[in-house]
C-alpha cells in the first residue's frame, strides 16, 4: 500500500477557464431568453426571402430549404407559388427533376404523385389515377409575396391556418419617413424601404457555415468593430475606427414592439448613449482623429438586419440570416435605393457593381462570414450559450435575445428526413468528398 501523502496543489491566484460571477449573461438573465437557445432551426410561422425575381423564371422550378423545411416554388403566369418539397408517398424531392404537366399542378418524378399548386392536395397519380389515397391528403403549401425584386415564403408549420397568416411587413424593419418622429436621424436622410414605390433591391445570398443565430448576432454587435479595421473599404476612404463601441446610457437601446408591425430592437448610435473607445493603456494601443461613416443598426424578427445610411446616403442594408438546418444559413445581403426613373435604376446598378458589391458585400461583410464560422464549433453542441461569458458592450445580443424569445411565433423543430438532419448519412459525406457543400438550393438531377 502506497503510504505517501499526496502532493497539494498550489491554488492559483485567478481562477482560469472557470465561468465568472461577474459575466453579463448570469443564469437569472439566460432564464429570460431560454426559447431563443432553443432555436437551433430558426423560428418558424415568418416571413424569409427565398430567391430574388430574376431567379425563377416563367415556368421554372426550384428547390430551396428554410428551418429545416424543404420547399419547391414554381412561376406561373407571372405567380409564385410555394409548396412543401416533399412528395408524400417515400419523401422524394419534387424540385430535384421537376415535372409538370400543366399549369395547375407538379407531379413527382418517381411515382407520379400530382399536387394542385394552390391547395396543395393530391389530385391524382400519373399511373394509378383511380387509388383511394386520391383526394385525401396533399402537401402543405406556403404564402408567397414578391416585392422589389424579391421573393418572400411565409415558412409555416403545417397546422398554421391561413388566416392567421401576418403581413409581410410585419417581419420588416421599419420604415421612414414613416418612423423619423419616433426614431430621429439628424445626421442622414430618411433610409428607404423594400415597401416603398420605385424601390429597387440589389443583392446576393450565400450559404454560411454557421447557426444562424451566430450570424445574426455579429450583424449588430458593436464590439467587433476590430474586426473591420483593414478592410479596403475603410482604409480607401480613410475612415478611422474606434477601438470599440460601449454602452453609455441605460437608454442605448430602444425595443420596437409594434402591435402589428415589427418586433426587435433599434440603436441610438452616434449620439451620447454610446461611447467610441479610443484608447486601451494597457495594451499603449490609441486611436486620433475618429473619423468614419454615421450608421444605425436595427433588427427585428425573424432575424433582419437594417443599416441605415450605408454604404452612402438615399441607401439602406438589409441582412437577413435564413436558417437552412442548425449548422448552415443563407446569408442575404442586399441594398435598397428608390430609383423614379430607369436612368437612376442604371446608375445604381452600375455602382453596386462596381463598388458596393465587391467593397462591401464582399470584401467588407466577408470578414463577418470568417469572424461566425470561428465561433461555430463553441456553440455548436449547444453548450456555448450556457458557458458564454458576456460583458457590458453584450448588451445589444443580450437584448435581441430576449425580444426575439418574447415575439417569435413558433420555434422550428429539428428537420427530419431532409438534408442535414442526419450529419452523417452517406450522402451527405459523399456530396461533400465531391466537393460538394450543404447547401441552400435543390441540386437537379441530372438525365
Amino acid at each position: 500500500m502506497n503510504e505517501a501523502v499526496p502532493p497539494k496543489r498550489r491554488a492559483a491566484r485567478t481562477r482560469v477557464n472557470t465561468i465568472s460571477n461577474s459575466r453579463t449573461n448570469d443564469q437569472k438573465t439566460q432564464s429570460q431568453y431560454q426559447p431563443y437557445k432553443d432555436a437551433a432551426w430558426g423560428f418558424i410561422n415568418h416571413w424569409y426571402p427565398a430567391l430574388f425575381s430574376g431567379e425563377l423564371a416563367e415556368d421554372q422550378v426550384e428547390g430551396i430549404q428554410i428551418c429545416g423545411i424543404p420547399i419547391v416554388l414554381r412561376r406561373v403566369d407571372g405567380r409564385v407559388l410555394a409548396l412543401k418539397d416533399q412528395c408524400v408517398h417515400r419523401g422524394v424531392r419534387l424540385s430535384a427533376k421537376p415535372m409538370c404537366f400543366n399549369k395547375k399542378t407538379i407531379s413527382c418524378w418517381y411515382h407520379g404523385f400530382t399536387f394542385d399548386l394552390e391547395t396543395g392536395g393530391l389530385t391524382t397519380i400519373v399511373g394509378n389515377p383511380d387509388d383511394k389515397l386520391i383526394g385525401t391528403t396533399g402537401i402543405t403549401t406556403y404564402p408567397v409575396e414578391e416585392i422589389s425584386g424579391m421573393i418572400f415564403v411565409f415558412v409555416r408549420e403545417d397546422d398554421f391556418p391561413d388566416e392567421d397568416v401576418p403581413p409581410l411587413a410585419s417581419d420588416l424593419p421599419v420604415r421612414f419617413p414613416q418612423s423619423s418622429e419616433r426614431f430621429p436621424h439628424p445626421l442622414w436622410p430618411a433610409a428607404p424601404g423594400l415597401m416603398d414605390e420605385n424601390a429597387v433591391a440589389l443583392g446576393m445570398h450565400r450559404t454560411g457555415d454557421c447557426n444562424w443565430r451566430i450570424a445574426c448576432e455579429n450583424g449588430f454587435d458593436n464590439a467587433h468593430i476590430l474586426v473591420h479595421q483593414d478592410n479596403t473599404i475603410v482604409q480607401a476612404m480613410n475612415w478611422v475606427l474606434p477601438l470599440g463601441i460601449r454602452p453609455a446610457s441605460d437608454d442605448c437601446i430602444t425595443l420596437i414592439e409594434d402591435e402589428n408591425g415589427p418586433k426587435g430592437l433599434m440603436q441610438w448610435l452616434f449620439t451620447d448613449r454610446w461611447e467610441p473607445i479610443l484608447e486601451n493603456k494597457e495594451l499603449d494601443a490609441k486611436v486620433e482623429g475618429l473619423n468614419g461613416r454615421f450608421y444605425r443598426t436595427s433588427v427585428v424578427l425573424p432575424g433582419v438586419l437594417m443599416v441605415e445610411n450605408w454604404p452612402e446616403e438615399h441607401i439602406v442594408q438589409y441582412e437577413w440570416y435564413v436558417p437552412i438546418t442548425d449548422d448552415t444559413y443563407e446569408y442575404w445581403e442586399v441594398l435598397v435605393k428608390v430609383c423614379p426613373t430607369e436612368e437612376e435604376r442604371k446608375k445604381f446598378e452600375y455602382r453596386y457593381e462596381r463598388v458596393f458589391k465587391p467593397l462591401c458585400l464582399h470584401g467588407f461583410n466577408d470578414c463577418d462570414l470568417y469572424a461566425r464560422e470561428a465561433m461555430h464549433e463553441f456553440y455548436a453542441d449547444g453548450t456555448g450559450w450556457d458557458n458564454e461569458q458576456l460583458v457590458a458592450t453584450d448588451v445589444s445580443p443580450i437584448t435581441w435575445r430576449k425580444v426575439a424569445s418574447r415575439y417569435n411565433r413558433g420555434i422550428a423543430k429539428p428537420g427530419k428526413g431532409v438534408d442535414g438532419a442526419t450529419k452523417t448519412s452517406s450522402i451527405r459525406l459523399r456530396r461533400i468528398s465531391d466537393g460538394d457543400a450543404p447547401g441552400y438550393r435543390v441540386k437537379k438531377i441530372e438525365d
